[in-house]
């Protein structure tokens, strides 16, 4: 199976996925600041010419690596139990518990570095974790099942929870406050 990208050759589905494990591979083991499209293109079995007829640059990759779910496969998908409190305490404690590890921290400082370097992997990466993602369908699937106001803000609820998590990344801090009392002071 092949497809068109941006004018050019087709692109080999067994190429593309080649360059995207590669990437996520290199980006888990080294971060985003060692991430090298060269890296990329050994690990791969490509040249360099093929990611760049693709993909204009690193953090392009790495975003198609996130929305394929190449990177924190399933990390950042909440529970669900019935409870939306216990749900999203449980999710949090999971993605803190990553962040407690060096490769989990190294790994979601380089997603937020790369974020800050590229628009659109900005944007994805917000996709990703709040916006269009499982965590304001959990939230919308507690609304609806009453256990949170009707009309309550999602996508802010949302905002301010993943916010916690890169606040957290970002300043290396240990694990003050509980997943629960976090969700607490957000949910009300």
């Amino acid at each position: 199976m092949t497809e068109q990208r941006r004018g050019g050759r087709a692109r080999s589905e067994e190429s593309r996925n080649a360059i995207l494990d590669a990437t996520a591979l290199l980006f888990a083991q080294r971060g985003y600041d060692h991430l090298t499209i060269e890296g990329i293109a050994a690990a791969a079995g490509v040249g360099k010419q093929t990611i760049y007829r693709w993909w204009r640059s690193r953090g392009e990759l790495v975003a198609d690596c996130l929305l394929d779910g190449r990177l924190l496969p399933g990390r950042f998908l909440p529970p669900d139990t019935g409870d939306l409190r216990a749900d999203l305490a449980a999710w949090l404690a999971d993605v803190l518990t990553l962040l407690d590890r060096t490769d989990g921290e190294q790994l979601m400082r380089s997603l937020i570095q790369a974020a800050a370097e590229n628009e659109e992997v900005g944007r994805r990466l917000r996709e990703r974790l709040s916006a269009d993602a499982s965590v304001t369908e959990r939230i919308q699937a507690g609304i609806d099942a009453g256990q949170l106001r009707s009309g309550a803000p999602v996508a802010e609820i949302a905002d301010a929870l993943v916010g916690a998590i890169i606040l957290r990344a970002l300043s290396r801090s240990g694990a003050e406050a509980s997943p629960a009392r976090l969700v607490d002071a957000v949910l009300g």
